[in-house]
Order: structure tokens, then sequence, then C-alpha cells
């Protein structure tokens, strides 16, 4: 597609179409933004005439102008991207590899060629026309305006939306440390997939407030190379699920680059979105990946359940010098509560003591703390006094506070959204039996989702995750048989 697309190109290029050769370029931006820079490298010289026929008239550098932009995206995205990483593990590391020197001589010609054109990628490109719209805009959003009035402080004792929490812990750590970035898919003028970006660029501009093309392990891999060289990336996925296309980034670079380097390079990047089985998404928008990252080793993982612990936790998470993959559950951005103030910051390492009892310890985490709670209603009016811990930190665990309760209760029930097989159940039950077998009057049990991809049909896709009653009736069994 991209090499019949390119010959169209050329073809109207050659005829001087410019109009169609125009057209066909911004199309061929959006193949070209997922593919290689040796493609990009094809269009550029193609196009090369075009761009240095800027000064024949008005309307041809009008059209230069725009054709530069699309290209830029594509030398931005193919060629920046790729070229930091060649240069990050093969120059900096010391590998001198035949891979990396292909790259790094690519962005040399990417660089080159830029210069041979004129363009400059830190400044604006600007034609006759329209320059007063065009530089004003570039002025109120390519960098942070100043401000002209110091802000009002937030009244903390209003309760927020998690989703608002959340964008009010990006923005104070934003405006603490101005190394702390944020970049993803529809993050800048749309405001994130659930607002948790909502009009950040107009403070800080769309170099820190950064829309990426929809291409992560592109934007993923620019972020280790950001935070390996100082910079604080904070990376949203529109869906978690869809980082699993970024696997390689997260698992080969962000948990093992400390190591690798004998300790030389540290990577700060918050890794953050939304996921979980939602309300009818289907089965790849029901994605839970906890188990999938808990085996990447130098990797934190962390579950936010309230809009208190989830405004804390990120800051936590955006200052801490490891790597830290951020859960964020898509039902719960709405729910409601008072958060803390701008100095409030929660370990990541803690475990959340929810209720405290004497009969059963619960284990739980994100959207199943609300299931548990419910559940709690009813063993209560039975008589049952359950302690419920939300977990938090999924890697590590926190094994203190949990002995701590088994000491107590001699008993534990783990409930999850995650899958039976491989799941965070499976690790923790693990850990118990192991560490603290002779504290247990009974068994551990799991309560799973099923081993099944989720359905779209509300009925069954409650089916496969546990539900309120089933809690119940796993405590009743264990209590009874105890």
């Amino acid at each position: 597609l991209g090499a019949l697309n390119l010959r169209r190109v050329d073809a109207c290029r050659r005829k001087g179409i410019w109009k169609k050769t125009l057209f066909l370029t911004k199309a061929l931006r959006h193949f070209f933004l997922i593919s290689t820079p040796s493609l990009a490298s094809i269009t550029i010289k193609m196009h090369a005439p075009l761009l240095s026929a800027s000064k024949t008239s008005a309307k041809r550098a009008t059209q230069a102008s725009t054709l530069r932009r699309c290209l830029l995206a594509v030398v931005a995205v193919a060629g920046t991207a790729l070229a930091v990483r060649a240069v990050g593990y093969g120059s900096i590391l010391g590998h001198s590899t035949a891979m990396s020197g292909v790259q790094t001589r690519g962005a040399a010609t990417f660089r080159s060629f830029l210069q041979s054109t004129g363009y400059n990628p830190m400044q604006a490109v600007r034609s006759p026309i329209r320059e007063s719209q065009r530089t004003s805009n570039l002025q109120s959003h390519a960098v942070a305006p100043e401000l002209l009035q110091a802000p009002t402080k937030p009244d903390f004792s209003e309760p927020r939306f998690m989703w608002q929490s959340l964008r009010e812990a990006i923005d104070e750590e934003m405006e603490r440390d101005p190394n702390v970035m944020i970049m993803g898919e529809d993050v800048g003028h749309y405001g994130g997939s659930y607002k948790v970006t909502t009009d950040l660029y107009k403070k800080f501009g769309d170099l820190r407030v950064l829309d990426t093309p929809i291409c992560e392990n592109g934007f993923t891999g620019m972020a280790v190379g950001a935070a390996m060289t100082g910079l604080r990336p904070i990376v949203e996925g529109m869906n978690m699920g869809f980082l699993l296309l970024a696997f390689n980034q997260i698992s080969n670079n962000c948990g093992m680059l400390h190591y690798t380097s004998g300790g030389q390079f540290k990577v700060p990047v918050v890794i953050r979105g939304p996921g979980g089985v939602g309300r009818q998404l289907g089965a790849e928008h029901s994605q839970r990946l906890e188990s999938y990252f808990q085996a990447i080793p130098g990797v934190q993982l962390v579950a936010v359940s309230t809009p208190r612990n989830a405004k804390a936790l990120l800051k936590a998470a955006i200052r801490s010098d490891n790597p830290v993959v951020f859960f964020e559950h898509v039902l719960l951005y709405n729910l409601k509560d008072v958060v803390g103030d701008e100095n409030e910051v929660q370990s990541l390492e803690h475990a959340e003591m929810v209720r405290e009892g004497k009969d059963i310890t619960i284990l739980t985490y994100g959207r199943m703390r609300y299931t548990v709670m419910e559940a709690v209603k009813a063993l209560e009016a039975k008589g049952y006094d359950p302690e419920v811990i939300d977990l938090i930190s999924l890697k590590p665990f926190d094994l203190h506070a949990i002995k701590k309760s088994i000491e107590k209760t001699h008993k534990a029930i783990i409930v999850e959204e995650c899958m039976m097989t491989g799941g965070i159940g499976a690790s923790l039950s693990s850990e118990i039996h192991e560490r603290f077998f002779d504290l247990l009057d009974h068994n551990v049990v799991r309560l799973s989702s099923q081993d099944v991809p989720t359905a779209f049909a509300l009925e069954l896709e409650a089916a496969t995750i546990v539900q309120p009653e089933q809690v119940v009736q796993a405590v009743e069994r264990v209590m009874g048989s105890s």
C-alpha cells in the first residue's frame, strides 16, 4: 500500500499536479507514522524538489509549507524516536552494532535534509499566507503562556471525581518539576480519552503535553529514551490493552535498562491508563493485564481504587526513579471523594486497610474493592466480621500488612478481576502459603475471573467476573469448615 501510494505521489509531482500531490501526501502521513525510517527517507527525498521550490510563488510556498509539516510528522516518529533508541542503545552504551549504525546514519540523513531545505524543527513553518494567525496559534499552544496572575489555591475540601484527582496530580507535578511531561494519543487538545489531561496543554504547551500518533511502541520507546536523558515522562495508553503493542519497550527497556547499564541510567517513567472490565466494551477493551506486567523484573505495579489514593499514588509514581505501571479501572473514573492537598503523597509499596475485622482476611484491589464491600454488608447482617485489605501495590506485595492480618484471622480469601490462571491471586496465594503456612487454619481461597474472553453481552460479561454473592458464599464456606 505504501509503495503504491508513493508511486502515485511521485507521478503527480512530476506532472506538476500539486493539489493532488498534497492530498496524497496527507494520506500517506498516517501510513508513515507507523512505518519505518527507510520509507520515511524515501518520501522525503522524493519531495525535495517541491520543498526547495518555495520561492516560485506564494501558492507554491503554502503547499510546500503544508507538505513540510506532513513530512515532519514522519521524521519525528519514524526517524527521531528510532534514532534516539539507536543512539541510546548503541553509541551511549558503547555497542557499535550494525543496526545502531544504520539507524544513526538515518538520523543524520534526516537532520541534513531538514537543514538543506531550511527547515528548523524547533520553529514554526511560516508561510506568507495567514502569517499572523499561525503565529498567534503557535504562541498560545506551542509553549506555555506566562501567567498574568497567581493561580487561585484549590479548595481541597470539595469532593472530586477520580479523573479530576488524577488530572490534579499531573498538573501539580508538572508545575513542581519542569522535567515532568505527558505523552499519548489525544492527551493534548482532546484532553485524554477519560478527560484526565483536560486543558493541560493550555498551561504547559504542546511540547510537555504531547499528542502522539497511534503507535504505542513508538511513543513508549520515545518515553524510555526521554527518561534516560533526565525527563520524567508519563505515558497514557488510551486503553491498557493497547499497551501490549509496547510490551517490548516496557519489558526489555523500562524494566532492564537500569540493570543492563550497570546503574548508569534510570528510567523514571509512569505508564498509566484505563483498563479492566467495563460495561459491554468487548473482549479486546476488557483486558486485565496486571499479571502480564507482574512477570517483568524491575517494574513496579500499582492499582488505584479511590480518588484520594489515585492522586497521592500518582504523585509518588511520578517522583519515583523506578518505572511504574499505573492501573486505573475504567469504571472508577466517576467515583467522587475528597482528596488530599498538593503535599499528600502515598507510599507505592503499602496496602490500605479498608475495614478492620477479626474473622477472615479478604485481600482485593481496584474495582473489586467495591464488590467486596458490597458483600461485606451482607456478611455483617449474617454475623461475620471480615477484615478487608486493598493491596494497591501488586508488585511488590505488602507482605508485612498481609501477615499482620492473617496472624489475627488465620484465614484468607483473595478477590480479583484478573484471570484465575496465572493471575495476581495465583502469585499472592503462593506467597502466603509458602511464607505464612503455619498461621493458616484454612487454605487460601481465590475468587478470580474465568479463563475466557470477556463477552459483549451484559449477562455473559457479568458471569465471567466475581460478583458479591460469590464472595459471601466463599466466606461462609471457609468459616463453616474451620
